[in-house]
C-alpha cells in the first residue's frame, strides 16, 4: 500500500513551509500566484490525494487538559482560555468537548470516546502521553506548551520574563530570586530562561541559591511555602521574588503577611499571567498579562487551517502595580 503524501512532503519538495502548502491547497490568501502554482504542481507530481480537502472540515474539537491543571489555582488561568476556544468553535458551528487526562489513563480509549476531528492539548502533558496522542491520525495543536516538530501557540514567556526581571532591576532590587513549581513545564522553563538572560545582560551574577523549585507535595501551597522558607532562611535573603505565575505570587504575598515581611519595602513580588485576582490582592500584583482570548481563538484558527509545523508566539504586556 502506498504511503499517503503529507503536507510536509510537499513542503520539502517545493521548498516552502508547511503553512504555505496548507494555504495553497486550501486556496487561502497570503501567497504569490507563482508559489501557489508551484505548490499545487508539486502536490500533483507527488500524487497528493486532493479529495482529502473535501472531507477535511472539522466538526468536533477535543480540548485536552492534564489532571495536574484541574485545580482551582490552575483553572484561574485555563478557564478564560477554554471559554475563548468555545466561542471560536461556536462561531464555526464546531462542537467542543473537554477531557482531563493523567499518566495512568488509557489515553487512546478516552480520546476516541469523544470521536473528535481535531485535538487541542493545553498546558503541560508528559512526553509519553503526547507520543501516544501523536499516533492518532488527527490534526493537533499544542497550547501553552511546545515540543519540537509539533504545531503550537504560546504567549512569549521568554520576552515577558525578561521584561519583568528588567523591571525589578530598574526598581533597584539586587537579590532577585526565581520561584518555580516544576521546570518540566515548557512555559516555566522559558520564564526561567528569560529571568537568567535579563540578569546576564544587566551584569548581575546571582547565586544558584536564589533559584528555587518547590518540592513535589500533594498540596501546592504547602510546597511553595517550603520553598519560601528556604529562600528567606538564606544569609542574604532575596529582596525581590519572581514567581512563575500569579497563583504562586499570591501564596507569597500571604506568606509575607503571616511573617511580617513588608511588600514591596522588604520584598518585591511579581507574578505572571495577570489572572483576575492579581488586581484585587493587597498590594495589587505586578505581573505580565497574557491575552488568553486571542490565545484560544488563534489555537482554533490554526486547527481549522489544517497547517502543519507552524508555531506562534503571542506578545505579552507588563502590568505594573504596587507589589514591586
Amino acid at each position: 500500500m502506498l504511503k499517503a503524501v503529507r503536507v510536509r512532503d510537499i513542503a520539502q519538495k517545493s521548498g516552502v513551509s508547511a503553512g504555505a502548502v496548507s494555504r495553497a491547497l486550501n486556496n487561502r490568501p497570503g501567497l504569490s500566484d507563482e508559489t501557489r502554482q508551484r505548490v499545487i504542481q508539486t502536490a500533483k507530481e507527488l500524487g497528493y490525494d486532493f479529495t482529502r480537502l473535501q472531507d477535511s472540515k472539522i466538526k468536533k474539537i477535543l480540548f485536552i487538559l492534564h489532571r495536574q491543571h484541574n485545580t482551582a489555582n490552575a483553572m484561574s488561568f485555563y478557564s478564560p482560555l477554554l471559554l475563548s476556544v468555545e466561542n471560536a468553535c461556536s462561531e464555526r458551528s464546531i462542537a467542543l468537548s473537554f477531557l482531563v487526562i493523567g499518566p495512568t489513563d488509557n489515553i487512546s480509549q478516552q480520546v476516541l470516546q469523544h470521536a473528535p476531528d481535531a485535538l487541542l492539548c493545553v498546558g503541560f502533558i508528559e512526553p509519553e502521553i503526547l507520543a501516544e496522542i501523536r499516533q492518532m491520525p488527527l490534526p493537533l495543536v499544542l497550547v501553552d506548551h511546545a515540543i519540537p516538530g509539533m504545531q503550537s501557540i504560546n504567549p512569549d514567556n521568554y520576552q515577558g520574563s525578561m521584561l519583568l526581571t528588567k523591571h525589578l532591576i530598574e526598581r533597584g532590587y539586587q537579590r532577585i530570586a526565581f520561584l518555580a513549581s516544576s521546570l518540566a513545564h515548557y512555559s516555566i522553563r522559558q520564564r526561567e530562561r528569560g529571568y537568567r538572560q535579563a540578569l546576564f545582560e544587566a551584569g548581575m551574577l546571582m547565586s544558584p541559591q536564589y533559584e528555587v523549585t518547590a518540592p513535589s507535595l500533594t498540596e501546592l501551597t504547602q510546597s511553595l511555602e517550603y520553598a519560601l522558607d528556604e529562600l528567606m532562611a538564606l544569609p542574604e535573603p532575596p529582596d525581590a521574588l519572581f514567581c512563575y505565575n500569579d497563583s504562586a505570587a499570591i501564596v507569597a504575598l500571604n506568606y509575607c503577611q503571616s511573617k511580617g515581611i513588608r511588600v514591596p519595602e522588604d520584598l518585591g513580588i511579581v507574578g505572571f499571567d495577570d489572572i483576575e485576582l492579581a488586581r484585587h490582592v493587597t498590594p495589587a500584583l505586578t505581573t505580565l498579562a497574557i491575552d488568553r482570548v486571542t490565545l484560544g481563538k488563534r489555537a482554533v484558527e490554526m486547527l481549522v487551517a489544517m497547517s502543519e509545523g507552524e508555531n506562534e508566539l503571542l506578545p505579552v504586556k507588563l502590568i505594573i502595580r504596587s507589589s514591586a
